[in-house]
């Protein structure tokens, strides 16, 4: 069932036995034809901009992936899940065990990072490839 939002704009949109609505500087409701003739006597007012090339979100571009990058990810989680075992493991385990289930985590985690990286680089390419072809059509 539609929320008393969605009532409200399908209203509005059937409000009307034109399609569109012009609406002035006050807000007020014109006709087709007066807003016709607003338009036809100021064309540099009501002019569109040139549309400028669409930003991408994020604003950054992705590079594509390399094993240094996802080394230095390592340096930077390889701390990070040697804390956690410490954390987790409690005395139960000595200082070297620790140290080595950090290792077997890092076997796991270099090579699923480096995946991950591939797949959003792949991504992006296609994503870019989208674009392309739509900006020719």
């Amino acid at each position: 069932m539609p929320s008393k939002k969605q009532q409200r704009r399908r209203q509005k949109l059937k409000r009307h036995e034109y399609e569109e609505v012009y609406v002035d500087e006050e807000g007020n409701e014109l006709a087709p034809e007066v807003a016709e003739e607003l338009v036809a006597a100021d064309p540099v007012k009501n002019a569109k901009p040139a549309r400028a090339e669409p930003t991408r979100r994020g604003g950054r571009t992705i590079d594509p992936p390399s094993w240094r990058r996802t080394g230095r990810r390592a340096l930077l989680f390889f701390p990070l899940m040697l804390i956690t075992v410490f954390l987790i493991a409690g005395d139960e385990v000595t200082t070297l065990g620790k140290i080595v289930q950090t290792i077997a985590l890092m076997a796991f985690f270099l090579p699923f990072s480096y995946f991950m990286d591939t797949m959003v680089w792949r991504s992006a390419q296609r994503r870019l490839e989208r674009m392309d072809e739509s900006k020719k059509r």
